[in-house]
């Protein structure tokens, strides 16, 4: 009887070692996937903020160029203030053109 015994204990130690491992499996498998699924939404966050430098870099060349003009050119300066100041020199004659869709004024 003992030799049964033996072997009944030792296929039941088996078969919960090879369920164990299984699990172990899985959940190696499952976190694998996880750390994978990160990474790639890690890169993903990485290029997006690339672009964004590469993009925030050419707007400062930009600027840093219309600073230099600005600071250079009296032309340029004028015209910028003109542009989007609105501003007229001495003995300019200004027309002032109504909005469209605006009612003309009433006589």
């Amino acid at each position: 009887m003992t030799t049964q015994k033996d072997g009944t204990s030792r296929a039941s130690y088996r078969s919960f070692l090879g369920v164990a491992v299984l699990f172990l499996l899985a959940l190696l498998t499952t976190a694998g996937l996880k750390s994978y699924r990160d990474l790639a939404v890690a890169r993903s966050h990485a290029a997006h903020l690339r672009d964004e430098i590469d993009q925030t870099r050419r707007n400062i060349e930009f600027l840093e160029d219309r600073i230099e003009r600005i600071e250079t050119d009296p032309l340029t300066l004028e015209q910028l203030a003109r542009e989007e100041l609105g501003m007229v020199r001495p003995g300019d004659l200004v027309i002032v053109l109504p909005e469209e869709g605006s009612e003309p004024p009433a006589p």
